[in-house]
């Protein structure tokens, strides 16, 4: 029989700590902040399709 201190805690993105309930998914405010500086650099970023860049527009969409 398992207790629930038993599961497993989530570990922190950034360092890999158990993650603190006042910073989740973090295990503290630093690695908060590491994480949203890498945001903020462009370190993460979701690429897109060519077609889908900024300034090209070849006329197929209609507004």
């Amino acid at each position: 029989m398992t207790t629930p201190d038993d599961t497993p805690k989530p570990a922190c993105p950034i360092c890999g700590k158990p993650a603190a309930p006042d910073f989740k998914p973090f295990c503290s405010k630093r690695c908060a902040d590491v994480d949203l500086q890498r945001w903020l650099s462009g370190r993460y970023a979701i690429p897109g399709r060519e077609e889908d860049a900024l300034g090209q527009d070849d006329g197929s969409r209609e507004e």
